[in-house]
């Protein structure tokens, strides 16, 4: 998959099952897409559909829901406390992994305009998607909500589709915007005082400035006020005659926009006497309280992160614990609720990893493990992050989910697959592996303490190579389905023949592609056994070469697969162009395997 997109559109149906079920399988139907979750609210007649598919076919999905809820919901009957505007309300695309923002934008854009033109109902694009300033907010998109529609359209156009009230299906918002995770720190106390302390110093909004308050137990101290001629910074110990004065300071010593603060605060800059004079919270794009949890037994800080890449789970973990051991309170651990992406547990893993001066180069099963036990995700409920992670890459090959003597098994049987693409692609996998284990073998060595960066780099990399490989070995077998799907296309006819001898050049084409993949592959495999053959310990000399013998042996049975296709292909300048690109690699490869050798040579010779 190239990448996943979370998508979670918002139905006006929360009591009549059957249809949300016809909604999700319209969804489901497209190929690629999985409904994750399902959430009806019979009181806000409103129902919560999460799903997830690749940047390619997740707006196709979002269509296909879409067109189903505007045959099966009837605005103009619908009645719910929620606000609402259309049979689907809002559709929001949400970056997991492998896209960017400008990418959810640009599928909301397309997905947006093909609703309003083949089904013909009002678009307006909101959050990161919006065309306008002033539609950034959803509230501002939905102002009037169904009931206002046919006025509005009246006085001005949507960003998609007619201007025509459509009395049944209502209008949509499409947005775009991030992965919204809902997050719960656990402490050892069932106090909520304790837990709203922590979670005021620490979210956007901040709390009310104190004054003669101890560090410890901030909510004891006055509350600061406004007053005329007296306009105190919240952050510091400065004090301005007036709001613009006090915005200037603001700007230079706190690099923000005061008036912008005050007004995601609901007050206005221009009636701020007599208000209470914020103090800023520690991180921005996290809102949060604290409450209690009885079933749990203990008091939390509620968080939803808008934007894990600006705002780490664990850079607010880590504050948490500092906040809660200033008061005399411990965190236990801390709690997922609903799914996060595999991103956010990444950068948990490396930054423990570093802290902890190991390497972060390893496998993604062992990185999903060390930010679980670091964020303690365990400690109230179960987390399985097969269903619990977003995107986390997994091999999903029939041949790499095989164990390693099933496989050999399956190579040494009377079948043409797997072949010798495959098993080159898991030579050099474990070429890449084992100079990755040096790597990281290296690591906790004192003598390499001033090489960490550098070996954990090259661990880093290692295993990136080792999971193309890895993924090679299905790759090379599936590669040739082509050729063999064109091998028995009819040939009793000139066209017949014209036809089967183009699909047998382009399906030898493609499969030639993969083993010179896995030839560029086990060069880099090559370069990670070289880069440590200058770093290792001489105890390692002979896994570092035995490594490298791998990926080259990798590389040159790959090259056989190349050649042996190139000789299935007429097209004498393609041949020319990938013979040319394959002698570059091998030469690189031979280059990259000579350094290992010597160097592994010299060390068992000394």
């Amino acid at each position: 998959v190239s990448g996943l997109v979370e998508c979670v559109p918002n139905f006006s149906e929360g009591r009549d099952r059957k249809v949300i079920d016809t909604i999700a399988a319209a969804i489901s139907a497209v190929e690629g897409a999985d409904v994750l979750d399902i959430d009806m609210g019979g009181e806000t007649n409103r129902t919560v559909v999460t799903f997830v598919a690749s940047p390619e076919s997740v707006g196709d999905a979002a269509f296909a829901g879409v067109a189903k809820a505007a045959e099966l919901i009837d605005m103009s009957s619908h009645a719910g406390a929620h606000p609402r505007m259309g049979a689907t309300d809002v559709l929001p695309f949400v970056p997991v992994s492998g896209v960017t923002m400008d990418d959810c934008v640009a599928i909301a854009h397309a997905t947006g305009e093909r609703i309003g033109s083949e089904l013909g109902i009002p678009v307006w694009f909101y959050e990161e998607a919006a065309r306008s300033p002033e539609f950034r907010n959803l509230a501002r998109v939905r102002v009037g909500e169904y009931e206002g529609l046919a006025k509005r359209l009246g006085k001005g156009k949507p960003d998609a589709g007619p201007s025509e009230f459509n009395a049944r299906s209502g209008a949509t918002a499409i947005g775009a915007r991030e992965f919204l995770i809902a997050w719960n720190i656990n402490l050892n106390t069932r106090d909520r005082v304790y837990a709203n302390e922590i979670a005021y110093e620490l979210r956007e909004r901040g709390r009310w400035k104190r004054s003669e308050s101890p560090d410890t137990f901030y909510y004891k101290g006055d509350i600061v006020y406004f007053a005329e001629g007296k306009f105190p910074c919240g952050n510091c110990d400065f004090e301005a005659g007036d709001f613009e004065a006090l915005a200037g300071h603001y700007a230079n010593e706190h690099d923000g926009d005061l008036a912008a603060a005050y007004r995601a605060r609901g007050l206005e800059p221009e009636a701020l006497v007599g208000k209470p004079v914020y103090k800023d919270g520690r991180f921005k794009n996290l809102k949060g309280i604290g409450w209690e949890i009885p079933e749990y037994g203990c008091a939390q800080l509620s968080f939803n992160v808008t934007n894990f890449r600006t705002t780490p789970l664990h850079a607010v973990f880590d504050a948490a614990c500092a906040e809660a051991q200033q008061r005399g309170i411990r965190v236990t651990g801390s709690e997922i609720v609903g799914l996060v992406p595999w991103e956010t547990l990444q950068q948990a893993a490396v930054h423990y990893l570093r802290r902890m001066g190991k390497s972060p180069g390893l496998p993604v099963p062992d990185l999903a493990e060390v930010a679980i036990q670091s964020l303690g995700l365990r400690d109230v409920a179960d987390f399985n992050p097969t269903s619990k992670v977003l995107g986390m890459p997994k091999q999903e090959g029939e041949l790499v989910n095989r164990v390693t003597f099933d496989f050999v098994d399956e190579v040494s049987r009377d079948s043409p697959a797997p072949g010798g693409g495959s098993v080159a692609a898991l030579a050099g996998a474990l070429g890449a592996a084992l100079g990755t284990m040096v790597a990281n073998l290296s690591v906790t060595k004192g003598k390499q303490a001033a090489n960490y960066e550098q070996l954990a780099a090259v661990a880093e990399r290692g295993q990136a190579v080792k999971d193309t490989l890895i993924a090679g070995v299905d790759a090379d077998t599936s590669a040739f389905d082509g050729v063999i799907a064109a091998m028995r296309m009819p040939k009793d006819s000139d066209e017949q023949r014209a036809t089967r001898d183009a699909a047998l050049e382009s399906g030898y084409r493609a499969a030639t592609m993969v083993p010179l993949a896995t030839v560029e592959q086990c060069r880099d495999a090559l370069a990670v056994c070289s880069e440590m053959a200058g770093m290792m310990d001489s105890a390692m000399a002979s896994d570092v070469g035995s490594g490298a013998l791998l990926a080259q042996a990798g590389a040159r049975a790959a090259a056989y697969n190349v050649r042996i296709n190139l000789k299935e292909i007429p097209d004498e300048k393609f041949c020319s162009k990938t013979g040319d690109a394959l002698n570059t690699l091998l030469a690189e490869c031979d280059s990259l395997a000579a350094t290992v050798m010597e160097a592994v040579e010299a060390t068992l010779h000394s």
